[in-house]
C-alpha cells in the first residue's frame, strides 16, 4: 500500500471520483519518511491535535501542548513525546490499546500551514531512559509512558481557509517594542520643544 493509499481508501477514491476530483488526487504523492522540511516544521510546533479511536470505531481527538519541539524526530519515520500527566481520563491510551491506528494534525497559524500525519501509536510504560529522554527540559514535569508514533503517510495541504493567529507572546512583544518606540519620539519631541 502506498503512502497516499492511507488517507485515499477505494471509498474516499469513490467520493473523488463522483465529485470530479479523483483525476487531480490520482498522482499525488504524500511522504512516508521525515525529511529535513518536515523536521524543521515539527520542531517549531508547541501543540498538535493527536486523534485515535477504540476497537469501536469511537473517534477521539485530543490537544497535546509543551514546549516548541517536544514533539520529537526519533527517526526518519518515528516520532515521539512523553505523555504529561494529565486528566488522568487515559482515552487515548486506552484506544490504543485495542487499535494503534493514530493521526497528528500540526497547524501553524501564524503562517497559515499545516501538516497531517498518518499511522500507528506505540504507548511505552516500562522504559525510564526512553520517558527521561522526551521529557520536555522545562520545570518538574512528570511523564506516565512515551508516545512512539510510526509514520505510515504525511501531507502539507493548502493554506485555504486557515485563519492567520499570532501567539499572544509574540504580539505583546511587538506592541511593547511599538510602544517603547513611541515613548522615545515623544520624549525626543519634547526636548527639542
Amino acid at each position: 500500500m502506498s503512502a497516499t493509499d492511507t488517507a485515499f481508501s477505494p471509498a474516499v477514491k469513490a467520493v473523488q471520483a463522483r465529485k470530479g476530483s479523483r483525476e487531480i488526487y490520482a498522482g499525488m504523492e504524500m511522504g512516508d519518511t521525515i525529511d529535513d522540511n518536515l523536521a524543521a516544521f515539527i520542531a517549531a510546533r508547541d501543540s498538535f491535535y493527536l486523534a485515535s479511536a477504540g476497537a469501536d470505531g469511537q473517534p477521539y481527538i485530543q490537544h497535546r501542548g509543551g514546549p516548541a519541539g517536544f514533539l520529537r524526530v526519533i527517526d526518519d519515520r518515528t516520532l515521539g513525546f512523553a505523555d504529561l500527566r494529565g486528566n488522568r481520563q487515559f482515552i487515548s491510551t486506552g484506544n490504543f490499546t485495542e487499535n494503534p491506528k493514530a493521526f497528528i494534525f500540526l497547524m501553524d497559524y501564524a503562517h497559515r500551514q499545516r501538516v497531517k500525519i498518518w499511522g500507528r501509536m506505540r504507548v511505552v510504560e516500562d522504559d525510564p531512559a526512553l520517558i527521561a529522554s522526551l521529557l520536555p527540559p522545562a520545570g518538574k514535569l512528570r511523564a506516565e509512558a512515551a508516545m512512539l508514533f510510526t509514520i505510515t503517510a504525511w501531507d502539507a495541504n493548502c493554506p485555504a481557509h486557515i485563519p492567520q493567529l499570532f501567539p499572544a507572546a509574540d504580539v505583546a512583544a511587538v506592541l511593547a517594542a511599538r510602544d517603547a518606540r513611541i515613548a522615545a519620539l515623544e520624549a525626543e519631541l519634547s526636548a527639542r520643544r
